[in-house]
């Protein structure tokens, strides 16, 4: 029974090709196909833009240096700041002695630690929604 119905359709399937016989391109059909794949180029050309514009860059340096000016003109060194003193730090004198004998933790570490967590938290939105505008049609 298999072999009928395999002898059916392969039968069928030659007396379609030829009758629908062969179809040649016309004359242009090449220059038409190059003339699309230069429109598709044209239309998928990339613009590349910075996450970080150049007058947030400026802002940004801006507000480093004038940290960096106040700190140097008017912190000292036994001025604390009074939400620092929030943070408990004596977990990390639990931690075993022989590793690490002497552990202290001086403001700029802690500073540059929590500006580290601060931009994180930043980026990680930023180059979410970057990364969903790229994919959407």
């Amino acid at each position: 029974m298999e072999k009928q119905d395999n002898k059916f359709l392969d039968d069928l399937s030659r007396k379609i090709i030829i009758e629908s016989g062969t179809e040649s391109p016309s004359v242009n059909f090449s220059d038409e196909v190059m003339l699309e794949i230069r429109a598709l180029n044209e239309i998928r050309t990339i613009v590349y833009k910075p996450l970080i514009s150049k007058t947030s860059w400026f802002f940004i340096g801006i507000s480093v240096l004038a940290l960096v000016l106040y700190f140097l003109f008017f912190g000292t060194e036994t001025k604390t700041s009074k939400w620092m003193q929030s943070f408990d730090f004596s977990i990390l004198s639990n931690i075993n002695t022989d590793i690490l004998p002497s552990l202290s933790v001086s403001k700029i570490f802690t500073y540059a630690v929590l500006f580290f967590g601060l931009m994180l938290c930043i980026q990680i939105p930023l180059l979410k929604s970057r990364f969903d505008k790229r994919f959407e049609v």
